[in-house]
């Protein structure tokens, strides 16, 4: 059967061919007979061909293709991925268009002779691409999938919510995803924002520009208290600042704006870290003591428990809860602790053994001292002072004796509105005081009946806070919103314990990552359901091909695919509420930066280029005045000490 198919298709070849020299040696007769190319036999084929009616008009031109096609479709031919559908066409194309195209020669006044040649060398080329453009559409390998998408990405979208869904503190970013081969627009709804907003993604991601920014924005026009770590001052606090002047009028009457940086004194808030009345147990003393000394010391953050690590956290959290004890905390601010350790042990320690509910994590120290055990003491001792002396400069003793504010940012009867900026070039000698700042804040503002909140921190893995995991963890019930950017995890635990790092991972009820890659795409990754897809498979055989199709579940977003988005592109999964349920939690799409309205839009245009000169000025600041607090806090101390000891019972 296949053998006299093949013989069929074979045979109408021939027939094209012959149809179409004949139809040249009747067109051109005259041109064959001056060339000496006719008979007697070649005239009566032609007669007898001629009187069927075949050679006339187009039913010629008909025939010849008819039987050419013919041919083609019982051709076995070998199906390659190579041949593209494009070329075929423009093969066919070239060809239809040579000849039929070469009849309009006769129309062209000329030479007889030059007209029939070029006519039958145009129709033979048309002829030749006809043949060839329908021999490759026989080897045309049909597959399931497109051809100009060999990462399948236009295929791996899954469905996802293209409402937005309003109410209460929830947020909510615009987006552009694909699915089916379509790009759709959908809503990325954060419906419980107070279960902790986690946004991963490397450096140019967009995870300021395109997350934080609009956040930023939404939290302010729902007039809600804003603490904002600024890594990069004054990059977001020009934005808080100008969305706090448009939107002050919403805010209860005694609101204000704080800044709090180490660049600019004269645009600086001062605020005492060690405020007496926010210290209530020596508890509360070795927390801070521990914040400090391990942001300055971050190999000490695998070592906690271990008696050197230990013995400074309880040296300082002595000389804290003292100060805090002694003449009802006038003199409780951290750099007053900082010179307080410098004194030399024979004043030091008698005086600290002297307040009672120290003098357990002092007695070491003594007992060191009266046995006159001086090495061992130096190593215990010298690891604080020489940590806390990277601590000991002007600016920074200026900042944090003021009081020009509490860190009770979400105070009902004064909410505030409080920006921590950072300095990357400053950022081992600033570290600890802004970690410090963050962690006591968290503690404060993490208690009930408050005004609802937000803490918003930019590059979050530049501090030491753990205590922001606590807010994540109960802060909801108490209208806190915690907004944690980061980099990735491997700079998460430069801060933080492997353990510490992933709890910050893991509580967050809210992910949104943009371009990560290694163990953060992997862990990101598993976080995504898997989806069920449709696998196909195309075996190519001589004359025939098999596809096969199966169901498979599939990783929803792979690794890869994570370590391949562009900038603005995230992927997320997001957390719902009791009674407003989120049925397609996850998202993968590109984030769209919108505006309400052109002044929205102009007042976010200008806030990504606010100089720090543009934020209000607090108090005019000279380095004279600056220097003399520094060198009244060393007074003060010196004073404290000689006073002290005098009370003491001889």
């Amino acid at each position: 059967m296949h053998s006299s198919y093949k013989d069929i298709t074979q045979l109408s070849l021939v027939i094209s061919i012959a149809l179409l020299g004949l139809h040249f040696y009747y067109t051109g007769y005259w041109a064959f007979d001056q060339w000496g190319y006719t008979s007697r036999i070649s005239d009566r084929i032609l007669q007898a061909v001629h009187d069927t009616g075949v050679l006339e008009g187009v039913s010629c031109h008909f025939l010849v293709v008819f039987f050419l096609a013919l041919s083609l479709t019982g051709t076995p031919a070998t199906k390659s991925p190579a041949v593209s559908l494009r070329s075929c066409l423009v093969y066919v194309g070239i060809g239809a268009v040579l000849f039929c195209g070469s009849l309009l020669l006769f129309a062209r006044a000329g030479d007889p002779m030059t007209t029939i040649v070029w006519y039958m060398l145009l129709k033979t080329v048309g002829y030749g691409l006809l043949l060839t453009g329908g021999s490759r559409l026989r080897r045309l390998l049909r597959v399931p999938w497109a051809r100009n998408d060999p990462f399948g990405r236009k295929s791996s979208g899954f469905p996802q919510e293209q409402r937005k869904i309003d109410y209460g503190l929830a947020l909510h970013l615009r987006a552009e995803h694909t699915f089916n081969g379509k790009t759709m627009s959908s809503w990325v709804n954060l419906l419980n924002p107070r279960r902790g907003i986690l946004i991963l993604g490397g450096p140019g991601s967009g995870k300021s520009r395109f997350i934080i920014e609009p956040l930023i924005r939404q939290l302010m026009e729902k007039k809600t208290a804003i603490f904002l770590y600024d890594f990069k001052y004054p990059a977001l606090t020009g934005l808080v600042y100008r969305h706090f002047q448009a939107n002050r009028g919403g805010y209860p009457p005694r609101t204000k704006f704080y800044c709090i940086q180490f660049n600019d004194l004269s645009r600086s808030h001062r605020c005492n870290l060690l405020a007496p009345a926010t210290l209530e147990t020596v508890n509360d003393a070795l927390g801070v003591a521990q914040t400090v000394l391990l942001s300055l010391n971050k190999t000490w953050i695998d070592r906690q428990g271990e008696f050197f690590v230990e013995s400074a956290v309880n040296f300082l959290g002595a000389l804290i809860w003292f100060l805090r004890q002694y003449r009802d905390g006038c003199y409780c601010t951290l750099p007053h602790a900082i010179e307080l350790a410098q004194t030399p042990y024979e004043r030091l320690f008698p005086m600290l053994a002297a307040e009672p509910e120290i003098e357990s994590l002092i007695m070491p120290f003594q007992q060191a001292y009266d046995n006159k055990s001086f090495e061992m003491l130096d190593s215990q001792v010298s690891t604080a002072r020489i940590a806390l002396s990277r601590l000991s400069s002007p600016d920074l003793y200026y900042i944090l004796t003021g009081n020009d504010l509490s860190l009770e940012i979400n105070d009902p009867a004064a909410p505030k509105i409080l920006c921590l900026g950072g300095d990357p070039a400053r950022q081992e000698a600033l570290g600890p005081i802004l970690s410090l700042y963050i962690d006591r804040l968290n503690r404060l503002c993490n208690q009930p009946g408050r005004y609802p909140c937000a803490l918003v921190c930019d590059e979050f893995a530049t501090v030491r806070a753990y205590s922001m995991t606590t807010t994540i963890a109960t802060g909801r019930s108490n209208d806190i919103i915690p907004v944690l950017a980061v980099q990735d995890l491997s700079q998460l635990r430069t801060r933080y314990t492997r353990n510490e790092a992933e709890t910050f991972l893991n509580i967050s009820g809210n992910l949104l990552c943009g371009q990560v890659g290694g163990e953060t795409a992997r862990w990101v990754s598993e976080r995504f359901p898997p989806i069920q897809r449709q696998l196909s498979s195309v075996t190519a055989y001589s004359s025939d091909t098999s596809e096969n199709i199966s169901l498979q579940w599939e990783p929803t977003v792979t690794p890869a695919t994570i370590a391949g988005l562009s900038s603005g592109e995230f992927v997320g999964i997001l957390s719902d509420e009791p009674g407003r349920e989120l049925e397609l939690k996850a998202f993968h799409g590109r984030l769209v930066r919108e505006g309400d309205g052109a002044a929205a839009a102009g007042l976010q245009g200008q806030a990504r280029v606010v100089a720090p000169g543009q934020l209000p000025v607090v108090r005019a600041v000279d380095e004279k005045a600056v220097r003399l607090q520094f060198e009244q806090v060393r007074r003060e101390v010196q004073g404290l000490v000689v006073e002290a000891l005098k009370t003491l019972p001889a």
